[in-house]
């Protein structure tokens, strides 16, 4: 029964799917503006980089898409993207911050003694070099962002882990159709790890 669950199981992939895809392409996007206040002079604005930071890496994910649903009373899907881009933006963060100290200090004399302003610099010189640095540490985000993608569940978006939740309480084949959940799990996860190898060998 339970491999044959497959196919409804599935119709929650495109829900797990969207919420991995935007919540990732927005932390990589606070992620970034995260690390560019790090290392900014304003002591406020670097400050501030590090509290949130280390707020959001010490909640867990659960609490925080409680704290977003249920406390500030959002949508399902919206406060799911909310509280997986925020989240998942501090430790983008620090992948960007360590990527952006391993590339050679000469890089940034080369690029400022030629009279480039420091936003071209970061944009033209150091940020797709340290991009490619970067890749391994945020393809893991990545696939635990997609894992922890089935905690919406929780509150009520329909991904593939409320589906699997709804056909076990309907047949009571909870072992089963868990187990089925795990194994569909790893292989999408085996495909992006799959994926990000593909691109690391293409960018070098």
């Amino acid at each position: 029964m339970a491999f044959h669950s497959i196919p409804k199981i599935l119709a929650g992939f495109p829900m797990s799917l969207y919420l991995t895809a935007i919540s990732f392409i927005g932390a990589l996007i606070l992620g970034l503006f995260l690390t560019l206040a790090q290392m900014s002079r304003f002591k406020l604005l670097h400050w501030s980089a590090r509290a949130f930071i280390s707020f959001m890496r010490g909640v867990p994910m659960l609490v925080l898409l409680f704290i977003i649903y249920f406390g500030f009373g959002a949508n399902a899907l919206p406060a799911a993207v909310i509280a997986f881009t925020i989240n998942c933006s501090a430790f983008v963060s620090e992948v960007f911050r360590s990527s952006f100290s391993a590339v050679d200090r000469g890089q940034w004399e080369a690029a400022y003694s030629l009279g480039l302003p420091y936003r071209t610099v970061i944009a033209k010189v150091i940020f797709p070099q340290a991009f490619r640095i970067a890749i391994p540490a945020l393809g893991n985000i990545l696939l635990d962002l997609f894992k922890s993608t089935s905690l919406a569940a929780m509150i009520t978006v329909s991904e593939m882990f409320m589906d699997a939740k709804i056909i076990a309480g309907a047949y009571q084949d909870y072992m089963s159709i868990y187990i089925v959940m795990a194994i569909i799990y790893w292989f999408f996860c085996w495909l992006m790890t799959v994926g990000q190898t593909q691109l690391e060998h293409a960018l070098t």
